[in-house]
């Protein structure tokens, strides 16, 4: 006996199997191919049938079968995104313009967080691929598997990178050279004369460090070694960077750090050394996090579009998967600006 229409929940006994179609498609009166026609969108179904099969699938508790789906289609409407440090929030708001842009198409989106570890990022791509993923997006930075993005067999987007390292792939960027041009150009028109650089890991973050280099010497002043240090993209990383350029015999008097989390753990530093920024130090960052806003004092930092690159990235995700671009590899370069507050 089919359930009383308007129930709140659904009509469902302790031992039943999965409600498949057919039996939506019998209490709604209609043929599992309409259900199909209405579950996928893709046929016309007049709106009054449409809703008699929402109103039975939402009775029945009715789920579609993705497995099934997958096997059928050979897709299996996810996406997979590989960040470095899903705490740092550039990297949550990039995820969640990814997600958001492939929503829209119905695809869900498996997370890795890869904690910078080569090992854990090709464990999850291994079982991602293994579930069939469409797509995937590399915002951690590191080589996957020795053979790139390009070599997994199924449609990918890098995050940030020189085009040239794979052609075959999209690349969505954020124009970081201009960015730290810019950070580097505020400290010198400040006033500050030995400017430091806390440094992203080795083979990250190329763009800001040339940055760097070029504002600099633009201004007559000379990039000193001693004055560049690698960083971890860390709060403690940034700290211990810190804390090794303040121990210098000639101690730089502004920092400009590869991102805003580095330049947190910079501003902790000088503070435990007792130094006021911007008074005996200047510290700028580069992402624009919430947190640039809250750190005391409020951060001078360079924005990084998180959202738009990760919505950009899913764009041109989508539209491989879906065959609509098949050419060489595309990239997207967004624009950073300089945002001024209190650290310099």
């Amino acid at each position: 006996m089919p359930p009383p229409a308007g129930s709140a929940e659904p009509v469902r006994s302790a031992d039943d199997a999965r409600v498949t179609l057919v039996q939506v498609a019998k209490l709604a009166g209609v043929s599992p191919t309409t259900v199909s026609h209405v579950l996928s969108g893709k046929r016309w179904v007049a709106e009054s049938t449409q809703e008699t099969v929402r109103e039975a699938i939402r009775q029945l508790g009715y789920r579609p079968n993705n497995v099934a789906r997958s096997l059928r289609t050979r897709r299996s409407k996810m996406v997979a995104v590989v960040v470095p440090d899903i705490t740092n929030t550039f990297y949550a708001v990039l995820t969640r313009g990814l997600a958001d842009a492939v929503d829209g198409a119905g695809y869900g989106t498996y997370v890795c967080n890869t904690d910078g570890l080569p090992e854990r990022e090709n464990s999850f791509l291994a079982d991602v691929l293994d579930r069939g993923v469409d797509g995937v997006v590399m915002a951690a930075g590191e080589v996957t598997g020795g053979v790139g993005p390009g070599g997994l067999g199924v449609p990918a987007v890098r995050i940030g990178g020189d085009p040239d390292d794979d052609p075959r792939v999209d690349l969505v960027a954020p124009d970081d050279q201009f960015g730290s041009h810019a950070a580097v150009r505020h400290l010198v028109e400040r006033g500050a004369r030995r400017i430091a650089i806390i440094e992203g890991p080795h083979a990250s973050g190329s763009g800001r460090d040339e940055g760097y280099r070029q504002a600099l010497e633009e201004s007559g002043l000379a990039v000193d070694p001693e004055l560049m240090v690698r960083g971890d993209w860390t709060r403690p990383g940034g700290r211990k960077a810190m804390h090794a350029l303040m121990a210098l015999p000639a101690r730089p008097d502004a920092v400009f750090c590869a991102n805003d989390l580095s330049a947190i753990g910079a501003i902790d530093a000088a503070h435990e050394l007792g130094l006021d920024v911007p008074g005996d130090v200047a510290v700028v960052g580069f992402d624009d996090v919430d947190a640039a806003t809250i750190v005391n004092p409020p951060l001078t930092t360079v924005r990084n579009p998180a959202y738009e690159t990760g919505y950009a990235a899913g764009e041109l995700l989508l539209s491989r998967i879906t065959g609509s671009y098949t050419g060489e590899g595309r990239t997207v370069v967004l624009p950073c600006t300089l945002v001024v507050r209190a650290s310099a």
